[in-house]
């Protein structure tokens, strides 16, 4: 039988996202000359297949099918990926600079989203063959031999760099799988010499990726103005001065200063549904990378603790699952989808809280939109799949 109970945790979650899919894209609906019930009725489409998904998966033999459809992702939207910058602009279009989304009528996917998934079930695969090692065995190896367990690992992550986050123009993704990557390597067995090396590395590659593109500097930049005097006085004198920078001669990044006044507004109780007023022309990205500054003007911290909850709950229910899965594909893939909901939910709630520097990552199941929905929906059925075969 399929864990319940993260089925019933994710479903809330979906739910939600779909109810303030009514609300926060009001002003929106407006401005582009659509009815008020446009992204409502489109979000609960893309709900109902989502539940429809999961509910279907975890019926499914994690045997027969788990590696059939992960190996699917994970092949098909590296192809897809690869195809992209080929493909003319009518069916990828540029938006805001980016080229992330295929269109298809009035339709659109975004295939990093798929590749996420399957990207995390060739590691537990990938790495299960080549690096695991189960609790109960003690040998070490050394740290030149794990570095060369993990090269092509790496080498399949600069690949992932290159198609996402240069030809996409799409940092946030790319970050997420780091995240997952280093994470699922270091609990396949991998020492912490190794797993500090990848996270050094990932520092680097990031402020490499922030160097390559102006758009990402000037965000770091507003970042850094907001938050050096906090950060530079527990430093020396000497350095400090070295890293501060002329906060007169910046803007404030304008989308995480409505998005602090919507969290302000919304106080312990919030305005009410529908009776947030920064939605109203000031915060566009309310319904979507800002989606968790409008739920708490509307709902207040009582909400938001709320919906942190049944992701926290959702994600203890993922990671009980894979400790408690004889098969190590499907611990660690388990564990895997575990730390990338974690780590897209943490990037999107402390970049619209100014604690990070915006990456224009969604909030898994309660921003708008189909594509990452779906994605996150075939995660969870794979893992409900897997819940069967663990020793619940």
């Amino acid at each position: 039988m399929s864990d319940r109970y993260l089925f019933f945790y994710i479903a809330a979650l979906i739910f939600a996202g779909a109810l303030f899919s009514l609300s926060l894209p009001l002003y929106l609906t407006q401005r582009i000359g659509v009815a008020h019930y446009y992204f409502f009725v489109r979000q609960g489409v893309y709900a109902c297949v989502s539940l429809f998904l999961i509910w279907g998966l975890a019926r499914l033999d994690p045997d027969r099918w788990a590696s059939k459809i992960g190996f699917g992702l994970f092949f098909f939207f590296l192809a897809l990926m690869a195809c992209m910058p080929f493909m003319p602009e009518t069916v990828v279009p540029t938006i805001n600079g980016a080229r992330r989304w295929i269109r298809f009528g009035s339709l659109s996917i975004t295939p990093a989203e798929f590749f996420k998934v399957g990207f995390v079930y060739f590691l537990a695969w990938s790495l299960t063959r080549k690096l695991y090692r189960p609790k109960t065995i003690k040998q070490q190896f050394t740290f030149a031999r794990e570095l060369g367990a993990i090269a092509p690992y790496m080498a399949i992550f600069v690949v992932a760099i290159i198609l996402i986050a240069i030809m996409q123009n799409d940092l946030g993704q790319v970050i997420v799988l780091g995240c997952t990557m280093s994470l699922m390597i270091f609990f396949a067995g991998s020492s912490v010499k190794v797993f500090g090396f990848l996270i050094g590395l990932s520092f680097l590659a990031s402020f490499a990726l922030i160097l390559q593109a102006r758009h990402r500097i000037d965000r770091a930049l507003q970042w850094w103005s907001g938050a050096q005097d906090s950060i530079l006085s527990v430093l020396p004198d000497f350095i400090a001065e070295a890293l501060r920078v002329d906060a007169s001669s910046i803007s404030p990044a304008y989308q995480v200063t409505q998005a602090a006044r919507a969290i302000h507004h919304g106080g312990l109780m919030g305005t009410g549904l529908g009776s947030g007023v920064v939605k109203l022309g000031f915060l566009s990205d309310a319904h979507n990378d800002f989606a968790l500054a409008g739920i708490a003007e509307e709902t207040g911290l009582f909400g938001i603790a709320l919906v942190s909850l049944l992701i926290l709950l959702a994600i203890y229910r993922i990671f009980k699952i894979a400790n408690r899965s004889d098969n190590p594909i499907f611990y660690l893939f388990s564990i895997g989808i575990g730390v990338m909901i974690a780590s897209q939910f943490l990037m999107n709630a402390l970049g619209a809280t100014g604690l990070i520097p915006i990456k224009g990552i969604s909030a898994p199941f309660l921003s708008y939109g189909g594509a990452s929905l779906t994605a996150l929906s075939i995660a969870v059925g794979l893992v409900l799949m897997i819940s069967k075969k663990a020793r619940l």
